[in-house]
């Protein structure tokens, strides 16, 4: 059983369960479920596991103890390209849809899409080091980089306030994201002081 828990094939099949739902509902019922839901429901998981990856060190400070926030910590990035593996295929169902780059370049401007825009371009050089090597070679460098997900985070939720038919979900998700990142600030802040 421990062994399975630390498998990340076991915990990316995990995470590729949402993608699997939304491809075979999209496949099988076209006409239930299309674009709309393809596209919403890409950006929640994105969002969601975005989420997930930002909560793992505020809740490590305040479980310090807990021998299951050590397993969070080491799956953090497996949470965060999982995140930006949603976002991808979020990016891909709008191409798809879109389906001209002119289309696309001529929507460029619009405040919702360029907000989605700039959140995958600073996702994506974190999604690109997120690996052993990548932390080797850049060493200190690579957690200043990292560091490039908080606005990456504001962007996302952003996008999502701006793209939604309602967004008093997207508005939900970013107060919750703030009073993980205001936990984190706090005690980060107790812990140098004491």
């Amino acid at each position: 059983m421990k062994s399975a828990l630390n498998s990340r094939p076991l915990l990316w099949l995990v995470l590729a369960i949402p993608a699997i739902a939304i491809l075979g509902l999209w496949a099988f019922t076209p006409d239930a479920y299309g674009y709309g839901h393809a596209i919403k429901d890409s950006g929640k998981w994105a969002a969601w596991l975005l989420m997930a990856t930002l909560a793992v060190t505020p809740v490590r400070l305040v479980f310090r103890r807990a021998k299951w926030t050590a397993w969070l910590m080491r799956r953090r990035r497996d949470l965060g390209v999982g995140s930006f593996a949603y976002a991808a295929g979020h990016l891909a169902v709008y191409l798809w849809h879109k389906g001209a780059v002119a289309t696309v370049l001529a929507e460029l401007g619009e405040t919702y899409l360029l907000t989605g825009w700039l959140a995958f371009a600073l996702f994506l050089p974190l999604a690109v080091t997120s690996n052993d090597v990548a932390v080797r070679r850049l060493k200190r460098t690579w957690k200043k980089l990292h560091r490039l997900v908080y606005p990456a985070a504001i962007l996302t939720f952003v996008h999502w306030v701006l793209s939604a038919f309602d967004p008093t979900t997207a508005w939900i998700h970013i107060a919750i994201l703030t009073v993980v990142e205001l936990v984190r600030v706090a005690l980060q802040a107790r812990q140098r002081v004491t």
